[in-house]
């Protein structure tokens, strides 16, 4: 991913309150969404009427159930959180629609999206449990050390032969891949997907996500899309609406697509390159100025990646919030096991590309499940962190960090990480004692309905032999 200095904005797709008034008069657009994320990354929320929006949500927002905040995946509402219960009523927030984010959605006929933040009208300050507000807050935090944050998300996923529909009849179970042979970067491999990447790539741009690559993966049916970086929220903006793209068009062509992160035992996992870099003044303030060393790295990039690397176990269930996230962890698989930082070396967690006004930090730990607005926030919390009290990094790993048993591993399972989240002094000072045990008993609960499933492999394992 090419990281100079920033060009300017692609416009296309983009719409101003005064362009969607003018598309809905022309007919062009009569849907608006209004969506935020929830805890898994999932954009939820509600589709308006376009005149409707522009009369009156655009400048009062709407209000959503608030339980949204605390379900599990298959919306159940969850027990024991503080936040919102049965015992509180479950009332509503509000939601907010943050107009600069209003985009035409290409893919979809006639329709307008926006991101929007969850805001507690009776306090009239956003809602902390939120995944926008969290990353809200660490901006912020940058920004009052004088730095904006640009980042990048590469996000990896498996595409299949059959629908969604099919897919589920057939218990996600046989489902064939759209190609029958590793195709990492294989460009004749790759052109028999074309009929779904293609459309893919051009609905995006089109829709306001300027695109720089897609390419094939190594898995089978496995894809990688790049788009271009951008400021640390409209990146995580752009990520969550990415996946929606995905999985609508996916939709549309009678295809599906997963984001797990290891889908199949025995082959690679899919994973989310998280890109970070810090400006100031406009310049990189990784970059070391003085003279003579200009592709030096700076003190700020070193402290920053320690305090990155340092708070990576406490923060884990951010880069990996669920049971499944922690089986794509395999030596020699492509994915980090080992906590270590390189120079454009594929097996450390943490791998330093790029030179001058381009020099970032990839994290390679996250998986394709994760949510970008709390890894981003992980992210951010952890490095300047590093930045204000000067952390350290380890010196920069050289050969191969599989066969390096000597290095620290991080959590191995979901469990060990919502302990070391729930414990962690860090993160409760970084984040807030009440948003720490939100998320810990959402991870928790997660955990815990795996533990009592009955799985395939167990029937398989159990049901003659025992």
């Amino acid at each position: 991913m090419a990281r100079g200095s920033k060009t300017t904005k692609q416009n296309s797709g983009r719409l101003s309150l005064r362009s969607l008034a003018q598309q809905v008069q022309a007919g062009n657009v009569d849907t608006v969404v209004a969506g935020f994320s929830d805890h898994y990354g999932r954009l939820m929320g509600k589709r308006f009427d376009a005149e409707f929006f522009l009369k009156k949500v655009a400048s009062q927002g709407t209000h959503a159930c608030d339980y949204l905040l605390t379900t599990d995946v298959e919306m159940n509402p969850t027990p024991g959180y503080r936040f919102a219960n049965w015992e509180r009523g479950y009332g509503d927030f509000h939601l907010v629609p943050d107009l600069s984010t209003l985009r035409r959605l290409s893919w979809l006929e006639r329709t307008a999206f926006v991101h929007c933040d969850v805001l507690d009208e009776s306090r009239g300050r956003f809602v902390a449990v939120a995944p926008r507000s969290l990353l809200r807050a660490q901006v912020e935090a940058a920004a009052s050390l004088g730095y904006q944050v640009l980042a990048a998300s590469e996000l990896e996923f498996f595409a299949y032969r059959h629908s969604y529909r099919q897919a589920a009849q057939m218990g996600y179970s046989g489902l064939e891949a759209l190609s029958w042979y590793l195709e990492d970067y294989h460009l004749f491999q790759g052109s028999r997907e074309e009929f779904f990447l293609a459309p893919l790539r051009r609905h995006l741009k089109a829709s306001g996500i300027p695109v720089e690559n897609s390419k094939g993966e190594w898995g089978l049916g496995q894809h990688e899309i790049n788009v271009c970086y951008d400021t640390v929220l409209e990146m995580a903006d752009n990520h969550v609406l990415l996946k929606q793209a995905v999985k609508e068009i996916a939709e549309q062509l009678g295809v599906s697509v997963t984001f797990m992160a290891k889908p199949a035992q025995g082959q690679a996992g899919s994973g989310c390159h998280l890109h970070l870099s810090l400006r100031k003044q406009g310049q990189n303030a990784f970059v070391h100025r003085g003279q003579g060393l200009s592709n030096a790295e700076s003190d700020i990039f070193r402290w920053f990646l320690g305090g990155w690397m340092a708070h990576v176990g406490e923060f884990m269930v951010f880069y990996a919030p669920t049971v499944n996230s922690y089986k794509r962890y395999e030596d020699l698989s492509w994915a980090p096991t080992r906590i270590a930082w390189s120079r454009d070396n594929r097996t450390a967690g943490f791998r330093v590309v790029g030179r001058g006004e381009s020099l970032r930090i990839e994290c390679r730990i996250p998986g394709a499940d994760v949510n970008p607005y709390l890894a981003y926030a992980a992210a951010l919390a952890s490095g300047l962190d590093g930045i204000r009290n000067r952390i350290e990094p380890p010196a920069a790993f050289e050969g191969d960090v599989y066969s390096a048993k000597e290095l620290p591993r991080a959590p191995r399972t979901l469990e060990q990480a919502v302990a070391l989240f729930e414990s962690s002094e860090f993160v409760k000072q970084a984040l807030g004692e009440d948003v720490q045990q939100h998320y810990a008993h959402f991870y928790r609960c997660e955990q815990r309905a795996f533990e009592q499933a009955v799985t395939d492999w167990e029937r398989k394992r159990y049901f003659e032999r025992i």
